[in-house]
C-alpha cells in the first residue's frame, strides 16, 4: 500500500478530503494555481503540494483543472493508471461537477439552462468570448438559491467544461447578464482570490475499483 502522510501534517500544504493509494481529493483554496505555470515564480500548485506530501505521485498529477480563482474539490492522482481513468472519465464527461456562485446582483429567474458558444480572445488570453461562428457551445444548467444583501447565490451544473465557461455564462448579456462576485476577467474583481466561484460537489468512479464516489465542500462564502 502506498505511504500517506497523515492528516495533521498535510493541513498547512493543503486540505486533504480523501486519501486512497492512487488518488487524492483535495479543497483548492481560491487565488491557487491547479498545475504550477511557467517560471518559478508560479511553481506552487495544487499538482505541486500534492508531488510534495506524497513522494511516489506522478509527475503531472493533475486530471482536471479548476481556475486559479475558483476554490473548491479537484481529484489528483498519485499513479499513471488512475491519471488515465480519471483523465478519461472528464473527457467522456462521465463525472458529475456542481459549484456555487454569488452574482453581483439580484436575478429574476429561479432556474434553467444557458448555451452559448464561445471562444478564445487570441488577443487577450485567456479571456473567452461570445462567438456564434467559430465558437464551440458550453452548456450550464443552473438553479437560484436565495438572495443576500442583493446578491445572488446560484448552483452551476455545467454538462461541458469549458475554460471559464461558468464565469462568461453568467456574465455575458446572453446568459445570466450578472457578474460573479470578484471575477478579475468579466465582472469588478481587482486582485486574486477574490471570486465567489466554488466548486462544491465533485462525483466520479474509483479509477481501480469502478465504485461511484461522491465528494461534498462547502464554500467559505
Amino acid at each position: 500500500m502506498r505511504p500517506v502522510i497523515p492528516v495533521q501534517t498535510m493541513t498547512p500544504l493543503l486540505e486533504i478530503l480523501h486519501t486512497d493509494d492512487c488518488f487524492v481529493v483535495v479543497n483548492k483554496e481560491a487565488g491557487m494555481l491547479s498545475v504550477p505555470g511557467r517560471g518559478p515564480e508560479k511553481i506552487d500548485s495544487v499538482a505541486h503540494r500534492v508531488r510534495q506530501m506524497f513522494p511516489d505521485c506522478i509527475e503531472q498529477p493533475a486530471a482536471h483543472r479548476l481556475d486559479m480563482d475558483t476554490s473548491g474539490l479537484m481529484v489528483v492522482a498519485l499513479t499513471a493508471e488512475a491519471h488515465r481513468e480519471l483523465s478519461r472519465q472528464f473527457h467522456e464527461r462521465e463525472t458529475e461537477k456542481r459549484y456555487v456562485a454569488l452574482l453581483e446582483g439580484v436575478l429574476e429567474a429561479d432556474s434553467g439552462t444557458i448555451e452559448l458558444p464561445f471562444r478564445l480572445d487570441v488577443d487577450n488570453r485567456p479571456i473567452q468570448i461570445y462567438d456564434e461562428v467559430h465558437g464551440k457551445m458550453g452548456t450550464t444548467h443552473w438553479e437560484k438559491i436565495g438572495i443576500e444583501n442583493g446578491l445572488t447565490r446560484i448552483s452551476f451544473t455545467p454538462v461541458t467544461g469549458r475554460t471559464h465557461q461558468l464565469r462568461l455564462h453568467a456574465a455575458h448579456e446572453k446568459g445570466l447578464g450578472i457578474p460573479i462576485v470578484g471575477d478579475p476577467f468579466y465582472g469588478n474583481g481587482t486582485g486574486p482570490g477574490q471570486m465567489k466561484l466554488h466548486a462544491c460537489e465533485l462525483t466520479f468512479s474509483h479509477p481501480v475499483t469502478g465504485q461511484r464516489m461522491t465528494f461534498v465542500s462547502e464554500p467559505a462564502f
